[in-house]
């Protein structure tokens, strides 16, 4: 309670983004399975988006399943797959009672068919939600997403629907997966890993970041807390000097 009186309920970021990162590593330690990190997982899934929507965050991206897990072993991948259908059952009632709406960003037509369904099932029951939305990175991967972007801005240009001189950063921005969501504000990465993994590299671009030794299914309300709390205290220039912004 101490950490959460400490957040200021007007600095929040406005778009946070977070690599939950630490699954199996979790499960290693435990001596089980892959698969049940993955499912342990999902617990502090429910948690730190239960908290984004109390807080008051509008926009919260989850990278849940990039391009490159594709080539995890077919177990894991299957056992993620499994997951995430039975997560989009369950949730719905969670989204629904804090009115959330989902969303979904990545090459989306590479899942089976049933969770590409389900997927698309919650979504379409919960657009008119409007406390919060969730995205969910799915078979995601900014270098994919900025390649569709080139060819898709290039077959305009082909066909005479945009100039090349028109071109700017609002053109490439509606033609990005996220051309509903602001830029990301700040970017959590569980785990002790200190890297990007090919996640939003267009939209993090001022985004502040918060790295943590915690394994993802040992995040909690306290660690989403601390992350917060420590973006408040940084002084976000986007270039300018520290006098400009005051």
């Amino acid at each position: 309670m101490e950490l959460l009186n400490s957040i200021n309920k007007n600095n929040l970021p406005k778009h946070l983004a977070i690599i939950m990162d630490g699954n199996g590593r979790w499960a290693k330690q435990k001596g089980f399975i892959r698969a049940i990190g993955h499912e342990n997982g999902t617990k502090s899934v429910r948690l730190t988006v239960e908290a984004c929507a109390k807080l008051g965050i509008e926009n919260l991206t989850l990278y849940a399943f990039s391009t490159e897990n594709w080539k995890r072993p077919k177990l894991e991948v299957d056992t993620l797959m499994k997951l995430l259908v039975n997560s989009l059952k369950s949730e719905l009632k969670t989204l629904q009672e804090n009115d959330i709406k989902l969303n979904s960003i990545g090459a989306l037509d590479k899942l089976p068919k049933s969770i590409y369904r389900e997927l698309n099932e919650v979504i379409e029951l919960t657009k008119n939600n409007s406390r919060m939305t969730l995205t969910l990175a799915l078979s995601y991967g900014s270098r994919e997403e900025l390649l569709n972007v080139v060819k898709n801005i290039s077959d305009k240009v082909k066909n005479n629907i945009i100039s090349v001189d028109s071109i700017d950063e609002s053109i490439i921005n509606q033609h990005l997966y996220t051309h509903d969501l602001p830029d990301v504000d700040l970017l959590i990465r569980t785990s002790g890993e200190h890297r990007i993994s090919n996640f939003l590299l267009w939209q993090i671009a001022y985004a502040e970041f918060y790295f943590m030794d915690v394994l993802w299914p040992d995040f909690t309300e306290n660690h989403l807390y601390e992350a917060l709390i420590s973006y408040q205290k940084r002084e976000r220039r986007f270039g300018k000097t520290s006098e400009q912004i005051k």
